[in-house]
């Protein structure tokens, strides 16, 4: 079985977060899926950061909700970079895409952008929150998504098959091998986050994980080597 990696944020750990350069060192850095996050601007932009604020990314500061893509296309993101929006990420790599809307409103606005550039089989779509998951799923038949826990029991695996998602990923510091299980039985993909340290990577292999999200490109490396 195929042991994925998935880039946080890009390579959080070595380059600005959310930024084409953190994507581009990803991708050549042979990451299999670049995972990233989406918020709205003020005037309805996709917008490429973690945060609901600029503040701890960029030279700016407030709500991305309240600034408009002019605005926040004036701010530092670490080195230089701009903030960008989807469809530039769509534009300058080519790998598989993870994209994590935090509310109905960006499900919305991505169901948008897959319809028109037919992204179905490119990218995958996950939240924290259920009604996103469930949303996006009723705007794109046929779209791949993942429920997001990082404080969860079992009950993470039937709150993601009621919302129709195919993958858990879920905070490895929290997995047990009895979710694992109860996620097997449903026929889920498992993805553990965050995976960084070579016994974070062994955890994840020992209890059979479909894959890791890790801020460092080197455990696409080690992880092929890891029993």
């Amino acid at each position: 079985m195929n042991f994925l990696t998935i880039g946080h944020r890009g390579v959080m750990g070595v380059e600005p977060e959310n930024t084409l350069r953190s994507f581009l060192a990803a991708e050549q850095a042979g990451l299999d899926v670049l995972e990233l996050d989406l918020h709205l601007s003020k005037d309805g932009a996709l917008v490429v950061m973690h945060d609901t604020d600029v503040d701890r990314t960029t030279d700016g500061s407030g709500p991305i909700a309240e600034q408009t893509l002019a605005e926040l296309r004036a701010l530092d993101a670490g080195l230089g970079e701009r903030v960008p929006v989807f469809e530039e990420v769509l534009d300058a790599v080519g790998s598989p895409l993870q994209a994590e809307i935090k509310d109905v409103a960006a499900a919305r606005a991505l169901a948008e952008v897959m319809h028109r550039r037919d992204l179905t089989a490119r990218v995958e779509v996950s939240s924290f929150h259920d009604e996103a998951v469930a949303e996006i799923a009723r705007l794109v038949p046929g779209v791949r998504t993942a429920l997001i826990g990082s404080r969860y029991g079992t009950d993470i695996v039937d709150r993601a098959v009621d919302a129709g998602a195919s993958t858990v990923c879920l905070n490895i510091r929290r997995l047990t091998l009895e979710v694992v299980e109860h996620a097997r039985k449903a026929d889920l993909r498992i993805i553990g986050w965050v995976v960084n340290t070579q016994d974070h990577l062994r955890l994840a292999r020992a209890l059979g994980l479909d894959g890791a999200t890790t801020d460092y490109p080197e455990i696409k490396r080690t992880g092929r080597f890891t029993a």
